[in-house]
C-alpha cells in the first residue's frame, strides 16, 4: 500500500475513535446533562492529569538521555525530550506503533548521533518498558487477583494474551544475545511458512533485515548488561513514565468526584487494559483502548459517566500526544529550513541519503 494511503487511513481511523468517544461521551441517555458534569471536574485533578502526561513523556525521555549519554553523546536534555515527543506522535499515528522508533533514530541522526547509536539507545528503552510494565503487570495481578477476576470475569484472556505477547520480548532479546542460532532457527521456518502462504515474497530480503535488527539488539542488550547500574536507572526511568501513563485513570475518577473505589484497583485496571490492547495493530490501539475501558472500567464509573471518562483519559493519554507531538515535530521543521543555508538540500532528502537502506 502506498504510505500516503496508509498515513491518511490512519489519519481517518483517528478521526472516527474521536467522533466515536465524543458521541458516547455526550450520548449516554443515563445521564442527564454531560456539560454540567463537565463544567463540574475538579481543576486540580485535571492539573494532576497534565502533570502525568508531563511525567510519562518527560521521564522516558530521561532514559533516553541517559542512555545516550551512557554512550558519550551529550545532547540536552530538551533535545531528546523533544525528539520523544515526535516519536510518541509517529508511535500514535501508525498501526502497531511501528513509526515512533524509526523517527526518534531519525531525529537523534539529525541531532548529531550515529543511527547505530540512535537505534541502540531506542532498544534499550524498547527492553526497560517492556520488562517494567510485564512485571508491574503481573505483581497488581496478584495483588489484587479477586477482584480483577470479579470485574473482568471473561475477558481475563485477553489479559493473559497481552501480558504474553509484552512479555516475550524480554526474552527474546535474551535468546538474540545468549542463543542467536536458535532464534535464527525460529525466524527461518516462520518466514518459510510465511512464504509458503504467500504473505511474504523474498525470504532473503527479509531475512537480511532481520539480521540486522537482530545485530543492534544484540549491540543493546550487551552494552546495557555492563553496567548494572545502568539497568536500575533504566527500569526506575521506565516505571514512573509507565506509572504515569496507566495512574492517570485515578485522577479521572477523582476529577470526577467518585469515590468508592480503591486507587490500586483503578490502577490495576489501568496496568491490565495497557497491556491488552497494546499488541492491537491498529493507530494508538484504537478501538481496542476505548472498547476495553468501557468493559473494564464498567460499574465503576456510574450514573452514566463513564463514557465522559473514557473521553477526559483517552485526551490526556492519546490525543495531547498527537496535539503536541505533531506541533513539535512542524517546529523542528521549521527550525531546520531557517537554519539550513541556501544552496543545500531540503533536511528531509540529505537526511534520507544518508540513512542505511
Amino acid at each position: 500500500m502506498h504510505p500516503g494511503i496508509k498515513k491518511g487511513l490512519s489519519i481517518l481511523l483517528i478521526v472516527v475513535s474521536v467522533v466515536i468517544v465524543i458521541s458516547v461521551a455526550f450520548g449516554n441517555q443515563e445521564l442527564g446533562d454531560a456539560w454540567a458534569v463537565v463544567r463540574k471536574l475538579d481543576t486540580g485533578w485535571l492539573l494532576g492529569l497534565l502533570g502525568c502526561w508531563f511525567a510519562y513523556a518527560f521521564f522516558d525521555a530521561l532514559g533516553s538521555w541517559l542512555c545516550l549519554r551512557k554512550q558519550g553523546y551529550s545532547l540536552p536534555i530538551t533535545r531528546v525530550f523533544s525528539i520523544t515527543l515526535i516519536g510518541f506522535f509517529y508511535s500514535n499515528i501508525t498501526p502497531g506503533a511501528s513509526g515512533g522508533q524509526p523517527m526518534q533514530v531519525s531525529s537523534l541522526h539529525r541531532a548529531g548521533v550515529p543511527v547505530g547509536n540512535g537505534t541502540t539507545a531506542v532498544t534499550i528503552r524498547l527492553i526497560a518498558n517492556q520488562a517494567t510494565i510485564s512485571l508491574m503487570a503481573l505483581v497488581l495481578l496478584l495483588m489484587n487477583r479477586e477482584f480483577v477476576y470479579r470485574q473482568l470475569e471473561g475477558a481475563i484472556w485477553f489479559v493473559r494474551i497481552g501480558w504474553v505477547v509484552n512479555a516475550v520480548v524480554v526474552p527474546l532479546v535474551l535468546m538474540a544475545v545468549y542463543k542467536r542460532n536458535w532464534l535464527e532457527k525460529l525466524i527461518r521456518g516462520i518466514l518459510r511458512l510465511l512464504v509458503r502462504i504467500r504473505l511474504v515474497r523474498n525470504e532473503e530480503n527479509q531475512w537480511r533485515r532481520i539480521s540486522g535488527i537482530l545485530d543492534t539488539y544484540q549491540t543493546a542488550f550487551r552494552t546495557l548488561m555492563r553496567s548494572p547500574r545502568e539497568i536500575l536507572l533504566q527500569c526506575l526511568c521506565s516505571f514512573i513514565s509507565l506509572l504515569a501513563l496507566t495512574g492517570s485513570i485515578v485522577f479521572v475518577y477523582y476529577a470526577m468526584g467518585m469515590r468508592g473505589t480503591p486507587w490500586i484497583h483503578l490502577l490495576t485496571l489501568s496496568v491490565l487494559l495497557f497491556i491488552s490492547a497494546s499488541y492491537t495493530p491498529l493507530p494508538g490501539a484504537s478501538g481496542a483502548q476505548e472498547g476495553g475501558f468501557l468493559y473494564y472500567f464498567r460499574g465503576i464509573f456510574t450514573g452514566g459517566t463513564i463514557g465522559l471518562a473514557l473521553l477526559v483519559w483517552r485526551f490526556f493519554t492519546y490525543y495531547l500526544f498527537i496535539f503536541v507531538g505533531l506541533f513539535t515535530m512542524l517546529l523542528e521543521k521549521f527550525t531546520r529550513r531557517r537554519s539550513s543555508p541556501p544552496g543545500n538540500p531540503p533536511p528531509e532528502k540529505a537526511e534520507e541519503a544518508s540513512m542505511p537502506k
